[in-house]
């Protein structure tokens, strides 16, 4: 008995005092922070990191547009080769 007393006077603490948080409440504490923590980074993946990554991946994905050409007499001149009109041959005109 005399070495519990001598223990609480060389600390310098009561017997009536709360010592303060236990290793478990420390740590049950610490498990719901870091549960905080997981939560709101999961949030913040679904709010603004994936739509973010689709919306860049989605610029970035684009088809090449159809090319097409410039000019389109130039285009009807080159598929259409026969000639459309002919002057009229006049035999009377021929000497």
């Amino acid at each position: 008995m005399a070495t519990m007393l001598d223990f609480f006077f060389y600390n310098e603490i009561s017997p009536k005092e709360k010592l303060g948080p236990t290793g478990r409440t420390i740590e049950a504490k610490l498990l719901k922070r870091i549960n905080a923590v997981i939560a709101i980074m999961r949030d913040v993946e679904k709010t603004q990191t994936k739509p973010t990554v689709a919306m860049i991946q989605s610029l970035f994905e684009m088809e090449e547009p159809v090319k097409k050409p410039l000019i389109v007499e130039k285009k009807y001149a080159e598929e259409k080769k026969e000639v459309r009109f002919r002057e009229k041959q006049n035999p009377s005109n021929q000497l």
